[in-house]
């Protein structure tokens, strides 16, 4: 009987990286080596926690930066007071934005940047693409979450600020965004450890996050069930921890708040 050729990856050093060439050694001496369960979870246990440090974590932060940054310029745009036509045609732009974000899913979206654009001549690498999607997406919601925070502070704040001299952006910055910020801690934390999840829809544009190599470790012996579960224990931990820091951050920025 021939050798079986290994599938599990293309390349050999993605599979000596994240730790399947023992797995592949096994299945390629004994054709007819069936893992158990135990087997699979825990020769797949290391490689998916190594693959959401080093790929779900670092996509997410990156993504949520940037959907931040594209959050916070489209709120100013939509609570910024509507003067000349090149403002509204802006807000018109941005309430659009918000509009098709929202009401389309974050996989369309993220296929659409990878497999759609390439048939206008535009190719986007899978990690790009994925941070592409990922972001405008955070962008659109924050954006909502970050208007709302801006609204909640009185607008005397916003008069107190002109009344001593200071501008649009120094009231915004020394002023608005403090406290509007503590406001946002708490939805934000809540979008980010949101992002984390979603980040197992990166698999469908090949990226090698944490949910693709559980699909990898359970396709070795269709064996699915033991895996999926593993990996969503894993989910779940990294999100308890998540937990913990927005409980932190939320005690921290509300400590000089009157009860």
């Amino acid at each position: 009987m021939g050798r079986i050729r290994p599938f599990i990856f293309k390349s050999p050093s993605k599979r000596e990286i994240l730790g399947f060439s023992d797995v592949k050694r096994s299945t390629s001496l004994n054709p007819l080596y069936d893992p158990s369960s135990v087997d699979l979870v825990l020769s797949g246990f290391w490689p998916m926690v190594q693959a959401a440090f080093l790929v779900s974590i670092p996509l997410a932060i990156a993504s949520f930066i940037i959907g931040m940054l594209i959050a916070v310029a489209v709120a100013l745009v939509r609570i910024s007071p509507a003067t000349g036509f090149f403002h509204r045609l802006l807000l018109w732009l941005v309430k659009g934005y918000i509009s098709i974000i929202r009401g389309t899913p974050m996989l369309v979206q993220i296929c659409i940047v990878f497999y759609g654009l390439p048939a206008i001549g535009i190719f986007i690498d899978p990690i790009p693409a994925a941070i592409i999607g990922f972001s405008l997406n955070i962008g659109a919601y924050g954006s909502e979450t970050i208007r709302a925070a801006i609204s909640s502070v009185p607008k005397g704040q916003w008069e107190a600020g002109y009344t001593i001299g200071m501008t649009y952006m120094q009231t915004f910055r020394r002023i608005i965004a403090p406290q509007a910020f503590r406001v946002a801690v708490p939805p934000l934390s809540n979008t980010f450890i949101g992002l984390f999840k979603d980040t197992s829809l990166a698999s469908v544009v090949t990226v090698t996050e944490m949910f693709r190599v559980a699909q990898q470790v359970a396709n070795m012996s269709y064996d699915f069930l033991p895996v999926y579960i593993e990996a969503g224990l894993i989910y779940w931990c990294f999100c308890w921890v998540l937990f913990l820091i927005q409980a932190r951050l939320e005690v921290r920025f509300n400590r000089f708040v009157a009860k």
